[in-house]
């Protein structure tokens, strides 16, 4: 009697719509670069820091996508770079049912938010093992991202559109 429910519940997410879930996640690609030690820790910590954020996504087949979530890094004290941390932390998602014109804000969104925490963790490891302060990333919002690309990107087709006429 009990597998008659599971057969059942096995049949009902397909009818369901679309379906999304993580498969695996795995650092892709990796580096930490310290061009100015020793000398810069000699410096006074004053350090300003730059990050950018990128997403990109391929399918493998059969609904399987490898979605990587690439993180940049560099801090500076006084124009000199302290380190360079890049991080590409990937995920393969099943992603099925999923209208063409979504899967942007799915890879862009949904697994940019769930590869996000990983990558902040490795990020944070790697510059405390270069031995530099501890450093966490704040939460992204990257929904706002996701919105602020679309725009930018529109307003690029625009420009080229313009240009396209002259």
């Amino acid at each position: 009697m009990s597998e008659e429910p599971q057969a059942a519940g096995q049949q009902q997410p397909s009818q369901q719509g679309p379906q999304f879930a993580l498969q695996r996640v795995y650092v892709k690609d990796i580096s930490f670069e310290t061009p100015n030690s020793p000398q810069i820790f000699l410096e006074q910590w004053q350090p300003d820091m730059n990050l950018n954020l990128n997403t990109q996504a391929r399918e493998l087949g059969e609904d399987n996508y490898e979605v990587t979530l690439m993180v940049t890094v560099t801090v500076k004290v006084k124009e000199k770079t302290a380190f360079l941390v890049e991080v590409h932390q990937a995920g393969i998602f099943v992603i099925k049912g999923v209208p063409q014109d979504q899967m942007g804000p799915v890879v862009g969104i949904s697994c940019a938010n769930i590869l996000f925490p990983y990558a902040r963790e490795t990020v944070s490891d790697l510059v405390t093992r270069g031995s530099f302060p501890q450093l966490v990333l704040q939460p992204i919002n990257f929904e706002a991202v996701y919105a602020q690309q679309v725009q930018q990107a529109q307003e690029n087709a625009a420009q080229t559109g313009g240009d396209t006429a002259h």
